[in-house]
């Protein structure tokens, strides 16, 4: 599949970034190469597979699910906002 100018600039409305005119042909390009690799993904044969098929014997090792409990988080996260008052984040309304 090949990627077009009016393509890219549907992707670039869609994903809210510019591209500089200078490399415009090189994200073409990129984005081709990668399309086409993924395309080569069609030709294999899945239909033997199980849905929860895995390459590891005995499937995906689980982790034990243990919570993090840190005090400061929170806080260096309420740090680094912009504004911040009884550890809740001030944002704008948004409701009117």
């Amino acid at each position: 599949m090949q990627i077009d100018r009016q393509t890219l600039e549907k992707l670039e409305k869609l994903s809210h970034l510019k591209i500089a005119e200078e490399n415009r042909d090189k994200v073409l390009n990129q984005l081709t190469e990668i399309l086409e690799y993924v395309e080569n993904l069609n030709e294999l044969d899945t239909s033997g597979l199980d849905s929860y098929f895995s390459t590891l014997e005995g499937g995906t090792p689980m982790r034990a699910d243990e919570p993090f409990n840190d005090p400061e988080v929170p806080r260096i996260i309420l740090d680094h906002a912009p504004e911040s008052r009884d550890d809740f984040f001030i944002v704008p309304a948004i409701i009117e």
